[in-house]
């Protein structure tokens, strides 16, 4: 059994533009909420210490210290950049 619907005072050019702008308005709506996902960034020790133009017994010390958490798989030892950023504080507050 199947149905048919008509729209008596649409135009073919209206119907069209009234599915355009609820399509737009719905886009809209989901765009506002959606947060894209960034896929994880992992730095090593020698790319820390160049980003922070300090050597590597620096950031030796900052894991030590508790400041940076190192990630680590087989003798590999690595940063989330995320993580480094969040590590970050503000001065002058």
């Amino acid at each position: 059994m199947s149905a048919n619907i008509q729209f008596i005072q649409y135009t073919p050019e209206q119907l069209q533009n009234e599915i355009s702008n609820g399509v737009k308005v719905q886009l809209q709506e989901f765009l506002k909420h959606f947060k894209p996902v960034q896929p994880a960034e992992y730095l090593t020790r020698q790319q820390v210490a160049k980003m922070f133009d300090v050597d590597l017994s620096t950031v030796h010390n900052w894991c030590k210290s508790g400041k940076l958490k190192p990630l680590g798989i087989g003798s590999r030892v690595y940063f989330l950049r995320s993580d480094i950023e969040a590590c970050l504080i503000p001065l002058n507050q």
